[in-house]
């Protein structure tokens, strides 16, 4: 089975409810027919939008993600949003680990998985992300950091509940520096996560998972990243703000 080719854009928390319909609106306007093609498109709004940008996409292929979930399905947890109310809203994804959850907000490696078996109970796919900061990129250990946050986290799924996720590498060095990986450096940790995978569960899981790159990901150097053997697209930040830059990103993706 073909991997999926995927273009996630994480608006993180920028825009007030205008700017997020009129962002959505130009996207789809600009994008008609790439949106027709075989790459995924999702859009991961903040969470008061997530209703109006799906409303505003529903004639479209394109899915929403939220860009977090509780590790909670319901109760006393003021300020928290339950995997439930997510999918509630129309929501097809969650991102789940970002850099910016487990740097700023400190969240480790148990609470993570809670998170993904709380999304996968609420039929929510996953997008999951890893990756090493520049200190463990520069000892070396950038292969071990990844390894050891997949085993303890996602390897722990069945293989069934494992398809229904996605992998996004971040090197944390280079998300909001203006840094990006190496073509070569990229392809080389999708491999070795690729590698991972096989070892965790199977050849034939591996294969079939979609990975992502997702260090400053932007129209100049999208399409190079793309066309390597094991990066099937990007989970893309600040571009994804900008309509005319994401949708040449979309454009980029070569099926």
């Amino acid at each position: 089975m073909k991997r999926k080719k995927i273009v996630a854009g994480n608006w993180k928390m920028n825009g007030t409810y205008d700017d997020a319909c009129k962002l959505t609106s130009e996207i789809v306007a600009m994008a008609k027919d790439e949106l027709n093609g075989n790459t995924v498109v999702i859009l991961a709004p903040p969470f008061p939008f997530i209703p109006t940008v799906n409303k505003l996409t529903e004639q479209t292929n394109i899915k929403i993600s939220a860009q977090n979930c509780s590790s909670e399905n319901s109760g006393a947890f003021t300020g928290e949003v339950s995997a439930a109310m997510i999918a509630s809203c129309g929501a097809a994804y969650v991102i789940i680990g970002h850099s910016e959850r487990r740097t700023i907000f400190k969240e480790q490696d148990d609470l993570l998985l809670k998170k993904v078996q709380m999304a996968l109970a609420n039929n929510l796919s996953v997008i999951f992300c890893i990756g090493e900061t520049k200190e463990q990129r520069e000892q070396a250990i950038h292969f071990k950091v990844a390894e050891e946050q997949l085993n303890n986290s996602i390897f722990k799924l069945s293989a069934d509940e494992f398809s229904k996720c996605i992998i996004a590498y971040e090197p944390v060095w280079a998300i909001g520096t203006g840094l990006t990986a190496t073509p070569a450096q990229a392809q080389e940790m999708h491999h070795y996560i690729r590698g991972c995978i096989a070892k965790s569960f199977t050849p034939q899981v591996a294969e079939q998972c979609s990975l992502l790159y997702g260090g400053s990901c932007n129209e100049s150097n999208a399409a190079e990243l793309f066309a390597l053997e094991d990066i099937d697209g990007g989970l893309i930040g600040g571009a994804s703000l900008k309509s005319r830059s994401f949708v040449n990103i979309i454009k980029s993706m070569k099926d």
